[in-house]
């Protein structure tokens, strides 16, 4: 069960991520539960969990991390690019205006600048790894929500990420009502904390947008 005690709003040292951290995963996007949309209005992204098993970190801790997706070119990237406003409503407004800051200073790594769509789009995202115990999922599962609204769906698409924080551990709940909530609270989290400078500046990382033979994942 989540603690009674005030959550942080920011995660991570200002200077920047400490160890593990960065850490880096990829994986085409599959078809998941289904539920965050239909159920939590909170849609994700799903890639197989073998993902997980790069970097020498195979044994990722269950929980909700934060950091930088990087999503290969499609009609969904091309249509709602970083660094613009889109009809995303699920962070606070003032979060909201410093991240869609942070990515307008890009400098081609997903920016919303002439012809940089051909190369694929970075955006900031909330990571979930685990069984979710309030569904109470046999199966463990990647689950990706990128912080920026999209009016098309992008299966098959492949997803670079790169992990900077660890925000809580998973949690059972006593309501659906309750995971929401937690959740928007993480995206606020996730937000502040990505909008700090040492944070912002992984948007630039080159393994974002590196796509090129990555058809198998963790490649």
């Amino acid at each position: 069960m989540p603690s009674d005690n005030p959550r942080p709003l920011v995660i991570g040292p200002d200077n920047g991520p400490e160890a593990p951290f960065p850490l880096r995963l990829n994986g085409k996007v599959v078809k998941g539960f289904g539920r965050g949309s239909s159920e939590l209005g909170i849609p994700t992204a799903n890639i197989p969990i073998s993902g997980l098993s790069v970097g020498g970190h195979e044994d990722v801790e269950s929980g909700v991390y934060y950091g930088w997706a990087g999503l290969s070119p499609s009609k969904a990237t091309h249509q709602n690019p970083p660094g613009t406003k889109s009809k995303y409503e699920l962070m606070n407004e003032q979060v909201y205006d410093s991240l869609t800051t942070a990515l307008s200073g890009t400098d081609g790594n997903g920016s919303a600048g002439e012809g940089m769509q051909n190369k694929g789009s970075v955006y900031p995202m909330v990571l979930s790894i685990g069984y979710n115990p309030y569904y109470k999922n046999t199966v463990r599962s990647v689950e990706v929500h990128i912080m920026h609204g999209f009016e098309v769906e992008f299966y098959e698409s492949h997803m670079n990420l790169i992990i900077l924080g660890f925000i809580r551990p998973e949690y059972d709940y006593v309501s659906k009502e309750s995971l929401i909530d937690d959740i928007k609270t993480d995206i606020d989290v996730a937000g502040r904390s990505l909008a700090r400078d040492a944070y912002a500046s992984f948007k630039n990382d080159s393994y974002l947008l590196e796509f090129s033979g990555r058809s198998e994942v963790g490649s």
